[in-house]
């Protein structure tokens, strides 16, 4: 079948351009055959090679990227690895208490794991484990955070509610009413770290960059075409989220939401005196339509929001320059004190998500298996997914495998053109409602 749409995103990635370079892999060419390929080199797609690579050794891993390592998605977040739940649809944010506990070890399995491979290989993507601040401005944000409250005292988990007064002293900024303060949260440079990651993979994973795939056929042994040749799998491992659609599975069933973010250039050291607070964190939003805030390590700040469906996961140039506004006034009502400073990157990048907030996981076709839907938690959600997704394919059987070939799967999407109407206005309405925690 004819691969549907292929990735296509923006060069100005922040995160991307501000990590230390790398010389990217050949492309493929020519015939190749592994007993394992692995489609799509971001969080999941390297764990799920690195880990194949490690439960096989004595079998050759391809991984095949469209792209370059650290340009697409994976390097295009906020850097947050997450490690609580947060359900959106129940009334505490936590739900199902044993649904939220399992939840929990899998987020903390994909954090450990990460933080495991930086440790062992040296990889600089400014790493913090200092948590986030989950900060409020509206009574409908304050109530999310006393609902929220509720929930992480079912789950037991630790938290620190910090009141307008001292929100300074931790962020520099009085723009905020509240903050719920969780500390299990790790930031990191995304770019910096999936390149790290793509540098450090066993010596029997063999990685294509700017390879992307135009055809596959599904037979006994799957095989990919692309421009320059084709790849012959024993077992084929589709890691490439919303794009795992245009490769004839999940159709109709997962929404590629690009949301936007733009970096400062660094902030010199008056600038850094007037702004006060801790030299780095990370805040998002208690609604979630609002504005996620990180000040770096390397002391630049980034604004992150604004939002578009864009049904083919490609990038949109036009929404560059109208979320380029957006973010220039939600940094000035958060920042006054510092008006000279200026964003030197805006980008955007998609997030795959399903109506439901399930991913996929497990058999998609004879030999042909799937860790799709990551639902904005790629870094921790994706790396956890694709570790166990290469485990449970060695034979493995624990807790949280069982808890994910278990889980329902993305729901149907309403057909077009009622999907890209409803998604719309659902977009708008909420950035709209979000009012000034935009």
């Amino acid at each position: 079948m004819k691969v549907q749409a292929l990735p296509a995103d923006d060069n100005t990635c922040g995160w991307y351009h501000t990590s230390t370079p790398r010389t990217p892999r050949p492309s493929h060419r020519g015939h190749s055959e592994a007993p394992w390929v692995v489609v799509g080199a971001g969080f999941t797609g390297l764990a799920a090679a690195r880990q194949l690579a490690l439960n096989f050794p004595d079998d050759e891993v391809i991984l095949v990227e469209a792209q370059e390592v650290g340009l697409g998605p994976a390097g295009r977040n906020a850097g947050f690895a997450i490690d609580l739940p947060h359900d959106i649809g129940a009334e505490d944010y936590i739900g199902d208490i044993r649904i939220a506990r399992t939840v929990l070890k899998l987020n903390l399995s994909g954090q450990a794991y990460l933080r495991q491979q930086v440790e062992r290989y040296g990889i600089d993507c400014q790493l913090k484990a200092c948590g986030k601040y989950q900060a409020a401005v509206e009574e409908r944000g304050l109530a999310v955070l006393d609902a929220y409250r509720r929930g992480l005292d079912k789950l037991d988990q630790p938290y620190q509610m910090i009141e307008r007064e001292t929100l300074p002293e931790h962020l520099g900024t009085d723009f905020y009413q509240r903050a719920l303060y969780t500390p299990g949260a790790v930031l990191i440079q995304p770019s910096a770290l999936v390149k790290g990651l793509a540098e450090n993979l066993p010596a029997n994973v063999t990685l294509f960059e700017r390879t992307p795939i135009l055809d596959v056929d599904y037979g006994s042994r799957p095989e990919l075409r692309h421009a320059a040749g084709r790849i012959t799998a024993g077992k084929l491992v589709l890691a490439n989220n919303s794009f795992g659609q245009h490769f004839g599975f999940l159709q109709g069933r997962m929404l590629p939401i690009f949301t936007y973010g733009s970096l400062t250039r660094p902030l010199t050291p008056d600038e850094q005196a007037l702004l006060g607070g801790r030299p780095y964190w990370g805040a998002i939003p208690a609604d979630p339509f609002g504005t996620t805030v990180r000040r770096t390590p390397d002391q630049r700040l980034l604004i992150r929001n604004s939002f578009s469906f864009n049904p083919d996961g490609r990038s949109n140039p036009k929404h560059l320059q109208r979320v380029l506004q957006r973010h220039q006034a939600s940094f000035a009502r958060r920042f006054p004190m510092l008006p000279q400073v200026t964003f030197d990157y805006t980008w955007g990048g998609a997030l795959a998500m399903t109506r439901n907030h399930n991913g996929f996981f497990g058999q998609l076709a004879p030999n042909v298996y799937g860790a799709l839907g990551c639902n904005g938690l790629g870094v921790t959600r994706g790396t956890a997914t694709g570790k166990l997704l290469a485990d449970w394919l060695a034979g493995e059987r624990d807790e949280l495998i069982d808890f994910l070939l278990a889980a329902p799967g993305p729901n149907a999407n309403p057909p077009q053109p009622f999907l890209s109407a409803g998604v719309n206005f659902n977009l708008l309405w909420g950035q709209y409602r979000a009012g000034c925690e935009s």
